[in-house]
């Protein structure tokens, strides 16, 4: 019998610390389907890292032409994820992050976060790293973008747990 892999949530954001906000947000539900929005920076979002987009390869010009409003991916992610527990490998930045944007948004977050570190064994946590490092260099697309990032974390955590699914 197979199992259900857990729905996982990545954020890329502006930078690391105060004032940082959210750029692109991915999920990956139950079923592996993948989902990821860029977002426009709002007026008042004015920290940007040029480290942290060497990271991510997303311009802040990028955002503005092709971004989604603030208000509109809170709206679809609570359209898409309501009711919902996603699990991510960087839980204080992506609620952080999350939290931030739907504080702009002036809305009510309609699903939760969680970290994947609840459903994993010591032993687990363990290979988590070299398991995702070794899956990335086997990958032929880019890292640091949220839609090919949470495939990884979904395809680690299978790998990790020894999970077989349909």
């Amino acid at each position: 019998m197979s199992q259900q892999l857990p729905a996982i949530i990545d954020l890329e954001a502006s930078g690391f610390g105060r004032g940082s906000y959210p750029i692109e947000v991915g999920f990956a539900l139950e079923d592996r389907a993948a989902h990821s929005f860029l977002i426009r920076p709002a007026a008042t979002w004015l920290h940007w890292s040029d480290e942290a987009e060497q990271i991510h390869g997303i311009s802040r010009d990028l955002l503005v032409a092709e971004g989604l409003s603030v208000r509109e991916v809170a709206l679809r992610l609570n359209e898409l994820l309501h009711g919902k527990t996603l699990y991510s490998d960087a839980w204080s930045f992506d609620s952080s992050w999350v939290g931030r944007l739907f504080d702009e948004a002036e809305l009510v977050q309609r699903f939760r976060i969680e970290t994947i570190n609840k459903l994993l064994t010591p032993e687990q946590m363990e290979a988590w790293h070299d398991t995702k490092q070794q899956l990335w260099q086997q990958q032929p697309f880019h890292r640091h973008r949220a839609a090919n990032d949470v495939q990884v974390l979904q395809e680690t955590f299978r790998q990790v747990t020894g999970m077989t699914t349909v």
